[in-house]
């Protein structure tokens, strides 16, 4: 599943750069997430990095954007091969 940023975010600049895989990006009122790109750091971290620094803990699960274990790996995979 991808993350999504909801509308707490207070833009604290902490989660961007902390994406491996340059996920996070600003739009128009506050931070969003690009799902084709977030593989909530499966293949870097045990954990979504961006979770874990966020101070509102305003980043949760993409409930239109579900992908299993394998599919996230997958995806970090299609990505970091093009690196």
């Amino acid at each position: 599943m991808a993350l999504l940023i909801t509308d707490e975010c207070i833009n604290c600049d902490v989660c961007e750069p902390q994406c491996p895989n340059e996920a996070i990006y600003m739009g128009v009122d506050f931070y969003e997430i690009d799902p084709a790109k977030c593989t909530e750091c499966v293949g870097h971290h045990g954990e979504p990095q961006c979770q874990v620094v966020c101070p509102v803990e305003c980043i949760e699960i993409n409930p239109e954007w579900k992908e299993s274990e394998g599919m996230l790996m997958a995806k970090f995979y299609k990505l970091t091969a093009a690196a």
